[in-house]
């Protein structure tokens, strides 16, 4: 694997919360400035890769939340049809 390869697959084993809490000291480092162009650029790339993490990870939980609801739902609803 290539060193982009590898960071990316270790940005994608991160639970939201460890890319979240890496996301947001990449942007307070990008904030402050003092970095080279090159280490900026490592830097929002990094940050990137985080957030697509995190929308992922968002994403997913969502998904199981609306199944959850609907799985939900459709029990209430052949409760109720077998109470009449």
């Amino acid at each position: 694997m290539t060193g982009r390869t590898e960071q990316t697959a270790a940005a994608e084993a991160l639970g939201y919360e460890q890319a979240r809490d890496e996301l947001i000291e990449v942007v307070r480092r990008l904030e402050a400035g003092g970095t080279t162009l090159e280490e900026s650029l490592a830097l929002w790339e990094r940050g990137e890769e985080l957030a697509g993490v995190c929308r992922r990870r968002l994403e997913g939980a969502r998904a199981r939340l609306d199944a959850a609801l609907a799985e939900e739902k459709e029990e209430g609803g052949a409760e109720d049809a077998g109470e009449v």
